[in-house]
């Protein structure tokens, strides 16, 4: 295409536009996007073992005696451009960093997520320093590219076990570096498993410096899969799996864009075999974890009762040694999932599409005659306006079922504030706890402490009173599946009805074809901007939230003294029970809806009327002849139809 764009002259108006639009085509191909599958997992669980067997890299991601980081995350996805395998390390920016240290030296008593983290980088010496003085240079030697904050850190290695001692240092809790780190790259040479598609391996919960805790949300909530990873001898009794699903489900659900959830059950070589054989086992923890997995109504509300999850079992110690593998490891199954979605995710066929939308314009401008051109533009005018109107009715009518869902949402939340008042009632001042809720005020209301097992999010806890009202409402607008609903089915269902008018007005058979390719191209992309725009609609209510209480914490932070943790308490509750806190949330949403609905129906008519305007209405001189390549990429286009069509019938 980049031939045909030097051959097309640059002085008419539908030159131009036809040289934007192959820009636009290669552009897109250039930037293809990646899918990400998020591993969610316990330290121990098998989550490193499991991906170096999924790739085949045996010594790729650390595992076994080295502690996992809880905070860094670690995307692996395949080097395309070199032999080498590389990692790309992105650091917080050192203001960032200063805040932290400020905060956490700024207190009474450093709490253990603080001590953990300044002495994995500061040793003991952080505990006679300001907060300044811990900013010096000499700390950051060996990474330049932390005081610089442009570039990440680049490590390039020969061979899998290399690269994975370089990089420990930054990505295990051994290690000195982590808590600078916002995210670690690891890059895997010719992958082709790994083209389209990214491994992500996420902490279980979010972090208190504010832009690695963002890029966790936005990861999750960008995963189109996610595989949740636990020892088979506990896969339904143990808790922090579930603990984690049940946490991330609404950023994984409603408010992302996940249609795929596997639950791997590792270690299946440990099973004892004489006391029952693994096949067994396997089965039986396979229903075992369904069992439980179906009392999961939260998850059900943001996912409804389509067929999404999905239990593996594997050994990756097994797999690895490449010996005849049992049924019941069910490595190779991910794999082709991973190949299959991969294969699909593929922009090759959205650009040849395009392509030949492109050339059968420009070939059809150099053919074509009078014909009868202004009946053909009234017939799709006339198309588009009903098709428009459609989409508008039923999008109209999605917004006043959610409408009434959040109303009825609004009345029933305000009677939960008990609820979310409950974390910070339950428990007295003799452990110190005026210090955790101290610690959750100044975090804009939220603190973890395993040691402690106590968890804080006030907004979280707030907004769920709403979301939990809608949840299911709001699944049946957007379902998952990113193909149904009254927005992407809609979408999806409008269609200018070329291929008939090719019957009856040959003339134009190739501008008819053209507009057919835009048509498909924009609904893609329309789609794809709605599973975006929809993320921010249903998490408008948290934001709304966030923004209302900045002001509660900021007063509550501000307490000190004797009977600071009851004063604290005292301003949380006032805020709490403020009746109109909903009432904002949901007239947010709404309009938050509204916007997409009229940006979805801007977008289209106007892309289509300009389409329609350049093909048929619009005159070209000095056309190129571009037979030969239009019968080229006729060909590869009926080539692609039928893989896909193959590819699809295995899925």
């Amino acid at each position: 295409m980049t031939a045909v764009h030097h051959k097309i002259p640059k002085d008419d108006k539908l030159s131009t536009f036809l040289k934007d639009k192959i820009d636009e085509k290669i552009k897109d191909l250039e930037n293809d996007k990646k899918e990400l599958v998020g591993i969610f997992g316990k330290t121990g669980a098998g989550k490193s073992s499991l991906i170096n067997a999924v790739i085949g890299e045996k010594n790729l991601l650390p595992s076994g005696s080295i502690r996992a980081c809880t905070s860094v995350m670690i995307k692996v996805e395949a080097n395309m451009q070199s032999e080498n395998y590389e990692v790309d390390i992105e650091f917080i920016t050192k203001e960032e960093w200063h805040n932290e240290v400020h905060t956490f030296l700024g207190r009474e008593t450093v709490l253990e997520v603080y001590d953990e983290k300044l002495s994995a980088l500061y040793g003991d010496e952080w505990k006679n320093k300001s907060s300044e003085e811990l900013m010096d240079d000499k700390y950051f030697e060996e990474i330049k590219e932390f005081l610089s904050s442009k570039t990440p850190k680049n490590l390039k290695c020969g061979s899998a076990e290399e690269l994975s001692e370089a990089y420990v240092t930054f990505a295990s809790s051994g290690g000195n570096y982590w808590p600078l780190v916002k995210y670690v790259t690891v890059k895997v040479p010719k992958k082709d498993l790994l083209q389209h598609v990214t491994l992500v391996d996420l902490p279980g919960t979010g972090d208190r410096n504010k832009s690695r805790d963002e890029m966790w949300k936005e990861v999750i909530g960008s995963c189109s899969t996610v595989w949740i990873v636990t020892d088979i001898n506990r896969a339904a009794s143990e808790k922090e799996p579930w603990e984690i699903l049940e946490r991330t489900c609404s950023l994984m659900g409603n408010g992302g864009q996940c249609q795929q959830i596997h639950f791997i059950c590792t270690k299946t070589d440990l099973i004892d075999k004489d006391e029952k054989p693994a096949a067994d086992v396997c089965a039986e923890s396979k229903e075992e974890v369904r069992k439980h997995f179906r009392n999961l109504t939260k998850v059900e509300r943001h996912f409804g009762h389509g067929d999404y999850f999905e239990v593996c079992t594997v050994s990756s110690t097994e797999f690895l040694k490449k010996n005849r593998l049992e049924p019941e490891n069910e490595i190779p199954k991910l794999q082709k999932f991973l190949q299959n979605v991969n294969d699909c995710h593929s922009e090759t066929k959205n650009y040849v599409s395009g392509a030949l939308g492109i050339l059968s314009l420009i070939q059809g401008t150099r053919s074509r005659e009078p014909g009868k051109k202004a009946e053909v533009c009234n017939e799709l005018e006339e198309k588009m306006r009903r098709e428009l109107e459609k989409i508008n009715r039923t999008m109209d009518k999605a917004h006043k079922a959610l409408e009434k869902c959040l109303s009825e949402g609004v009345e029933t939340s305000k009677g939960t504030s008990e609820r979310v008042l409950r974390p910070i009632r339950e428990h007295d001042d003799k452990g110190g706890f005026y210090r955790i809720l101290k610690c959750a005020v100044e975090r804009n209301g939220s603190y973890k402490s395993q040691k402690a097992d106590i968890e804080i999010d006030l907004n979280n806890d707030i907004a769920s009173c709403l979301t939990d009202c809608i949840d299911e409402g709001f699944n049946k607008t957007f379902p998952n599946d990113g193909k149904t609903g009254p927005f992407y089915g809609a979408i999806n269902a409008f269609s200018l009805d070329t291929e008939r008018l090719k019957q009856k007005y040959k003339d134009v058979e190739l501008q008819l074809t053209f507009l057919k390719t835009e048509e498909e191209t924009i609904k893609m992309e329309i789609n794809k901007c709605v599973r975006k725009e929809k993320k921010k609609v249903y998490n408008s209510v948290y934001t709304t939230i966030d923004e209302i209480m900045k002001e509660c914490y900021k007063k509550a932070a501000a307490c000190s003294g004797q009977g600071m943790l009851q004063r604290m308490r005292d301003i949380i509750e006032k805020h709490v029970q403020d009746p109109n806190m909903f009432e904002r949330a949901k007239d947010v949403m709404l309009r938050e809806l509204t916007a997409l609905k009229e940006k979805s129906l801007k977008t289209l008519e106007e892309t289509m009327q300009k389409s329609i305007e350049m093909s048929i209405k619009t005159a070209g001189d000095s056309i190129p002849d571009v037979t030969h390549e239009l019968v080229f990429v006729g060909k590869c286009y009926n080539k692609l139809n039928e893989s896909s069509d193959e590819e699809t019938s295995l899925i």
